[in-house]
């Protein structure tokens, strides 16, 4: 079972929060600002993502949404 990760850029404060706590270690901060002057988090590789929700479970800002795919 994989998962798929939605972030909303605008919404991230980048807080890295579910940067520690993804387990496969595959979001990150970007290099770049948001609208609102702070660097989001992003995907590396969607592909190893688990689905396990703990990121979105982990943010603040309610600005990521998991789902999983079979």
């Amino acid at each position: 079972m994989r998962g798929k990760i939605e972030i909303n850029m605008e919404l991230c404060k980048g807080c890295t929060f579910c940067v520690t706590a993804c387990p496969v270690k595959i979001i990150r901060l970007s290099a770049e600002f948001n609208n609102t002057g702070y660097f989001p988090a992003l995907v590396d590789d969607m592909e190893k993502c688990t689905g396990c929700a703990m990121c979105a479970e982990m943010c603040p800002e309610i600005a990521i949404e998991v789902w999983r795919q079979q």
